[in-house]
């Protein structure tokens, strides 16, 4: 098996944990002490207890239709920084909301063909 896992430093490591597993859809693949490793599809995040957050990153979620997007939106309307629209540039449509720790996380989905994941 290969892959990667994206480590971000947490200061609440269980509220984050939750907010990921409860509101994202995120599952647990891995747990250490000190740390949580996240799994949505093919993205690996590890949460590590530190005391103070890694807040200055970006993590993308995407998903294979608007609808999906919108649903997302829905969920996190309080959240959002931004309502969800299409972008012509990157030919994407999606949304931006704020993690409890103040991350930025976005949602979006792909307006064009993508070529193919291979998760093993």
């Amino acid at each position: 098996m290969h892959g990667g896992i994206v480590f971000l430093r947490t200061a609440a490591l269980e509220a984050t944990k939750s907010f990921y597993l409860d509101h994202v859809g995120m599952q647990v693949w891995v747990e250490q002490p000190d740390i949580t490793i996240l799994r949505f599809a093919n993205l690996l995040v590890g949460f590590h207890q530190q005391p103070e957050p890694d807040t200055n990153v970006v993590l993308t979620f995407f998903y294979d239709t608007r609808e999906e997007v919108d649903s997302m939106y829905a969920q996190f309307s309080e959240r959002a920084t931004t309502q969800p629209k299409e972008n012509t540039k990157y030919k994407i449509y999606n949304f931006f909301a704020k993690d409890p720790e103040g991350r930025t996380i976005e949602f979006q989905t792909f307006l064009h063909p993508l070529p193919p994941i291979a998760i093993d």
